[in-house]
């Protein structure tokens, strides 16, 4: 009777680890969508001011507006403000005003920002200058070179940091309450109906 009791134990854990699985499967492909969808619509959402500010100056420099006026009075130190910048580019990538200054000099994003940007009608990328520095940047043309929009990445990594902690406890929850759910399913299960 107690061997009994043994195999029965066994094949009700049986059961409900074939009940576990596949739910967890299913509960970690869809916490993975969550973030994944979530995190890349942030990131995506980060480029809207980015694209406004580079298509207008780009218009106002075609209308022969001059380079120092599509920037800001004082330069935005891209390591550590938030607020958005816009650098004017000639037709071979020479700065010919910006509104932003990384360690006190101008900002050099890598020449196939520019070209990419050209060519296209629009380039948007995340630029790493150096370590801890991420900027969502915009690249337009405007007849006399490009225009370039930025600003920083950090409220959006702050963000997705965050949202990772969140769906991941929620991961952890739904893993423990379907833990739960079939150990209950299995010991209420027939006996008679249990995998052998």
């Amino acid at each position: 009777m107690e061997c009994a009791g043994r195999v029965s134990l066994h094949v009700r854990l049986r059961l409900a680890i074939l009940v576990f699985l596949p739910l967890a499967v299913l509960a970690t492909g869809l916490a993975g969508l969550v973030y994944l969808v979530a995190q890349q619509e942030g990131r995506w959402l980060a480029n809207d001011p980015q694209v406004q500010l580079a298509e207008d100056a780009a218009a106002r420099l075609d209308a022969g507006g001059k380079p120092g006026d599509q920037v800001g009075a004082a330069p935005v130190d891209i390591a550590r403000s938030l607020a958005p910048f816009v650098v004017v580019y000639g037709p071979t990538g020479t700065i010919l005003a910006t509104g932003g200054t990384l360690d006190g000099q101008p900002p050099a994003v890598p020449a196939g920002v520019l070209e990419s940007g050209r060519s296209s009608g629009r380039n948007a990328v995340t630029w790493q200058p150096r370590p801890e520095v991420r900027v969502a940047t915009v690249t337009v043309p405007w007849n006399g070179g490009t225009v370039l929009a930025g600003r920083s990445l950090r409220l959006v990594e702050e963000q997705a940091s965050r949202l990772e902690l969140v769906v991941g406890a929620a991961w952890l929850a739904i893993l423990a309450a379907l833990a739960v759910a079939a150990l209950i399913v299995a010991h209420l299960w027939p006996r008679s109906a249990a995998p052998a």
